[in-house]
């Protein structure tokens, strides 16, 4: 076995019963490798004289059976793809358990012998923008996921809070996939009533319904050859789920209306927040069309299991606000340890606002901890402290909104949308309102400011339960 460097390495292997030698130079280690010697190599990235991603390909040449696995600080996405790309056996990120790294010699030492096949793809250039930020453990587990998955078409669910990168995640699966030529289809089904689901799947026929005055195509036979993205999964609907397993199942849809079979040639990734679990066991997400999208589970890390990447994000989004055109902005020590110490609710979608919003606000070049101070506590950020408030009414209602105008960058929202919110919005507050005043309606007429008669229209076109507030 060859080890690039490290005395600690080479005892613990030592100690595991393999023979190893070791250097610092990747001028020895080639030489080595061409002479025939060893048969596992461990590499670092960087070397004195090398780099090890480098090597990787040119050991590929001369010796296709030698495995090599590859160790760096240099804790990227780019760093995981590039070592998958290049045929490395694994990756793993530095600082990592000595356990494991024996236990990948033992399983890349115990696999017989076959000369690697190297994808296709292109290498990323160095300098080629980061799809994730952080180098956290958690997200290095991330990293090597999304990387394994590269020669995949496999079904992968995304699980995770608001705010923390899930379409980030798929985005990455679909343009370092062998899909990556395609199309990447999203698609929010909690923004989407519950009446057009399918037909937004899957298309529809003219005259299929009332309104549909033309053919309509939808999000998989838009996705075809390419990569469908279902967020807010556990938001679909039972007949649509249903719907969608028979397409998994079958790999073919019709639309709705229509009468002949579609190939679904359309890789699925789905998202979700909530516990699909919990829904199973109410009777609101079908089991088998869990198993069916669950192939591949990954979990996000809501950004307070992982601050050490604040510093990271922090300078990513103040980039971007200098590409906008909002001027060079720093952050100091304290402001970023004031940033360290708040929950983040919202995760990195709250955190992006917040140093977006400081740095157009402000004309400061350095951010100070009085700002960040100032802008959670006026309310202006959905954050708050770590003794704080709940988010406020309107940055719940702007992240919602946010989702839905996601879902629809390609095409309008269908029509009806103000009347649609507003009902959203009446239903909670009239009943939760009916519930404070147990029932009582003149009271909650006068608490909510409007007249008798209008509260009682309200409560019949809610369908709104007057003893309990609601059905």
């Amino acid at each position: 076995m060859i080890v690039r460097s490290g005395v600690v390495l080479e005892q613990a292997l030592s100690r595991d019963g393999h023979k190893v030698r070791t250097t610092e130079s990747g001028k020895t280690l080639w030489d080595w490798i061409e002479a025939g010697e060893g048969d596992l190599v461990i590499t670092d990235v960087v070397m004195p004289d090398a780099n090890g991603l480098d090597l990787i390909p040119r050991i590929k040449n001369v010796r296709p059976d030698l495995k090599v696995i590859v160790m760096s600080a240099q804790n990227t996405l780019l760093t995981a793809i590039k070592a998958t790309e290049r045929g490395a056996f694994e990756y793993l990120p530095k600082p990592f358990d000595l356990d494991e790294l024996t236990g990948i010699v033992n399983r890349a030492i115990a696999e017989p012998k076959q000369v690697a096949t190297l994808p296709g793809s292109e290498q990323p250039p160095e300098d080629e923008k980061l799809p994730l930020i952080g180098r956290s453990t958690a997200m290095q587990d991330i990293y090597r996921t999304v990387a394994r998955l590269m020669t995949s078409d496999l079904t992968v669910m995304i699980m995770g809070e608001s705010g923390t990168g899930k379409e980030l995640v798929a985005r990455a699966l679909h343009e370092y996939g062998k899909r990556k030529q395609g199309p990447f289809v999203a698609l929010n089904m909690a923004a989407i009533p519950r009446e057009l689901v399918e037909s937004e799947l899957f298309g529809h026929e003219k005259g299929a319904f009332t309104g549909a005055t033309s053919t309509g195509v939808g999000r998989f036979k838009q996705a075809q050859h390419g990569t469908l993205f279902l967020d807010e999964i556990g938001d679909m609907p039972l007949d649509a789920q249903t719907r969608l397993l028979r397409v998994l199942q079958e790999g073919e849809f019709t639309s709705v209306g229509g009468r002949v079979a579609i190939k679904a040639d359309v890789r699925i990734i789905a998202a979700t927040h909530r516990d699909l679990h919990g829904l199973i066991e109410k009777g609101q997400f079908r089991e088998d069309l869990f198993y069916r999208l669950n192939v591949v589970p990954l979990r996000l890390p809501p950004l307070r299991e992982r601050k050490e990447d604040i510093p990271d994000l922090v300078r990513h989004f103040l980039e971007t606000t200098q590409s906008e055109g909002l001027g060079i902005k720093s952050m100091d020590v304290e402001a970023m340890q004031r940033l360290h110490v708040y929950d983040w609710p919202g995760n990195i979608r709250e955190l992006e606002n917040l140093v977006r919003r400081v740095a157009a606000l402000y004309t400061d070049d350095v951010i100070t901890n009085d700002i960040i101070v100032a802008e959670l506590a006026q309310g202006r950020s959905v954050a708050r402290d770590s003794d704080a408030t709940n988010d406020s009414l309107s940055s719940a209602v702007e992240r919602h909104l946010s989702k839905y105008f996601d879902a629809h960058r390609d095409s309008l929202p269908s029509p009806g949308l103000y009347d649609r919110i507003l009902k959203e919005l009446e239903k909670p507050l009239i009943s939760l309102s009916l519930i404070a005043t147990k029932g009582n309606q003149i009271k909650t007429a006068k608490m909510l400011g409007i007249n008798r008669n209008t509260l009682r229209k309200k409560i019949k076109e809610l369908e709104i339960d007057v003893v309990r507030g609601t059905r």
